[in-house]
C-alpha cells in the first residue's frame, strides 16, 4: 500500500479530462488496496446518484449502494457499510466549495487501516477538483448528470449557472431551477469576492427558447458590470439598458439583485419587480418587504435606488420566482399563501443545499405529480455571521 494520496493527485493531473475516474481507480486501487471503486454523479434534479464506471449497473446492483450512497451525499460525511464477506465499502463526498457533485465508493478488503479514511477523504477531494475542472473539457460528466434530454432552453440555462450551491465560513448557499429539464427564463447567480457575496435571482419573461436567450443577455449584462467593479445599481441599470436597446420594452426580466457585507450582515437590495424574498429566524417564516422597481428593459435609461436590511447569525433567507410563490394547480390556493411556509420551516435542520430540495419536492407534491405549468427557481441562503468568519 503506498502512503497519502499524493500518487492519485498526479495521476489525476496526468490523466485526460473524459478519463478521470479511470485513472482515479487504478491509482486508488493501489494506494488503499481497494478491490473497487465507483463514482456516482448526482442528476440535474438531485433525485439519483448515477454510476460512472459501470453505466449499465443493474437495478438490483444499484439498489445495493443507493441508500448508503444518498446518505453521504446528504450528510456530506463518509459512510462505512460492511459487507457479508467481511469488506468494507467507503463512501465519500465528491464536493468542491460546497458543490456537490456525486459520491466516491472505495471497497476495501476489510475496514480502514488507521490514517486510510483520511486518505480516502483528500483522494475524494482531489477527485472532484478535477472533475469540476474538466467540465469545460468533456461531456462526460454532463451526459451522467441528464436522465432525460434537454430542451435548447434549459441547455443554455444550465450552461449559465454558477455552480448550485456553495459554502463559506460565514454563509452557505444554494439554488435550484425546474422543471430542470426544459426551464427557459428563470434563474439564478452569484459571485464571491472578499467581502462581499453577490446573488441575483430572475424571474424570466415568455417561454422556451426566447425567455432563455433574454435571461441570457440579462445574466451576462449584470456580470460585465459586476466584473468591472459596478455595485448593484450599475449592474441593474446596464442590464436595462442593454435589454431595452434590444426589446424597446417589449420584453423585460423582473430581477432581485443582492448584496452581502460578509463583515457585518448587512444586505443591499435593488428590486427590479423581483422574485420574493422571506426570512427563516427561528420557527418563524416572514416576508422581506422592498419597494419594486421597474423591471429591467421595461424603459430606456431607467435608474434603480438601493434598499437595504440587516440578517441576523442564524437567519435563512429564501429567494423564490412566481413559478413557486403563485403555483396554483387546478385553481387552487396559490403555494404561496400557505404551503411554503410549511415547507420552509420544515427545512430548519437541513442545510441549504438540502432546504431547496426539500422546498422544490413540496412544490411537485402541491401540483400532486403534475407537470410544472411554471419555470420555478428556489435559492437558499444561510448567514452563519461574523463568528463564522473567525474559523477561518
Amino acid at each position: 500500500m503506498v502512503d497519502g494520496p499524493e500518487p492519485v493527485s498526479r495521476a489525476l493531473r496526468a490523466a485526460p479530462p473524459d478519463q478521470l475516474v479511470e485513472a482515479a481507480d487504478r491509482a486508488i486501487r493501489s494506494v488503499l488496496g481497494a478491490t473497487r471503486t465507483e463514482v456516482f454523479i448526482a442528476d440535474y434534479r438531485i433525485n439519483g446518484l448515477w454510476p460512472m464506471l459501470e453505466p449499465e449497473l443493474s437495478p438490483a446492483a444499484l439498489r445495493a449502494h443507493e441508500a448508503a450512497a444518498r446518505r453521504c451525499f446528504s450528510s456530506q460525511r463518509p459512510v462505512q457499510i460492511a459487507a457479508d464477506d467481511g469488506r468494507c465499502r467507503v463512501f465519500l463526498p465528491l464536493s468542491v466549495w460546497g458543490e456537490r457533485l456525486g459520491v466516491l465508493m472505495i471497497e476495501l478488503l476489510g475496514a480502514p487501516g488507521p490514517g486510510d479514511e483520511e486518505q480516502a477523504v483528500d483522494i475524494a477531494g482531489a477527485l472532484a477538483m478535477a472533475i469540476r475542472a474538466a467540465d469545460r473539457e468533456t461531456d462526460r460528466y454532463r451526459r451522467a448528470r441528464r436522465r432525460e434530454r434537454l430542451s435548447m432552453a434549459a441547455e443554455l440555462q444550465w450552461e449559465l449557472l454558477p455552480g448550485r450551491s456553495v459554502e463559506h465560513p460565514a454563509f452557505h448557499l444554494a439554488g435550484q431551477l425546474e422543471p430542470a429539464y426544459t426551464v427557459a427564463g428563470d434563474h439564478f447567480d452569484w459571485s464571491l469576492d472578499g467581502e462581499r457575496l453577490t446573488v441575483t435571482v430572475l424571474n424570466g419573461d415568455g417561454t422556451g427558447l426566447a425567455a432563455s436567450l433574454l435571461t441570457v443577455v440579462a445574466v451576462n449584462s449584470m456580470r460585465n458590470a459586476r466584473r468591472s467593479g459596478g455595485g448593484l445599481t450599475e449592474q441593474a441599470e446596464l442590464a436595462s439598458d442593454t435589454l431595452h436597446y434590444q426589446h424597446r420594452g417589449r420584453r423585460y426580466v423582473s430581477t432581485l439583485l443582492l448584496e452581502l457585507d460578509l463583515r457585518t450582515g448587512q444586505v443591499r437590495a435593488v428590486d427590479a419587480g423581483s422574485p420574493h424574498v422571506l426570512r427563516l429566524r427561528g420557527g418563524t417564516v416572514e416576508p422581506i418587504t422592498l419597494d419594486q422597481q421597474l423591471p429591467l428593459g421595461m424603459f430606456a435609461e431607467a435608474r434603480y435606488d438601493l434598499q437595504e436590511f440587516a440578517l441576523l447569525p442564524g437567519d435563512r433567507l429564501f429567494v423564490v420566482s412566481d413559478g413557486v410563490w403563485a403555483a396554483s394547480p387546478s385553481g387552487g390556493e396559490p403555494y404561496g399563501d400557505r404551503a411554503m411556509a410549511r415547507a420552509m420551516r420544515s427545512t430548519r435542520l437541513q442545510p441549504a443545499a438540502e432546504a431547496v430540495g426539500t422546498v422544490m419536492r413540496e412544490l411537485h407534491a402541491y401540483h400532486v405529480d403534475t407537470d410544472l405549468r411554471d419555470d420555478a427557481v428556489v435559492v437558499c441562503l444561510d448567514w452563519h455571521g461574523v463568528r463564522g468568519r473567525d474559523a477561518e
